[in-house]
């Protein structure tokens, strides 16, 4: 990933500002849920991606009772179930 070269001050609040042209390229809209991320000295955003709380995969992903659960997940726990 290459970076933008775009600056920004944080407010008195913490806050940046994306520049409209980067929310476009990365089809972020108002309201979307985004992700911060920490690698080493890095803070990564990303937008929100829902993952497994079993696998952490973000394939065929459903939400049951406020977690989040893939298919290949509820297909083995029904496994066990019918055993």
């Amino acid at each position: 990933m290459r970076p933008a070269g775009v600056v920004r001050r944080v407010d008195q609040l913490g806050r940046i500002v994306l520049p409209k042209s980067l929310r476009k390229r990365y089809q972020m809209n108002e309201g979307d849920p985004v992700e911060i991320l920490v690698q080493g000295d890095h803070i990564i955003l990303e937008r929100y991606r829902p993952r497994c709380v079993f696998c952490a995969s973000m394939e065929q992903v459903a939400e049951f009772k406020d977690k989040f659960v893939c298919a290949a997940c509820l297909n083995d726990m029904h496994a066990i179930v019918n055993r």
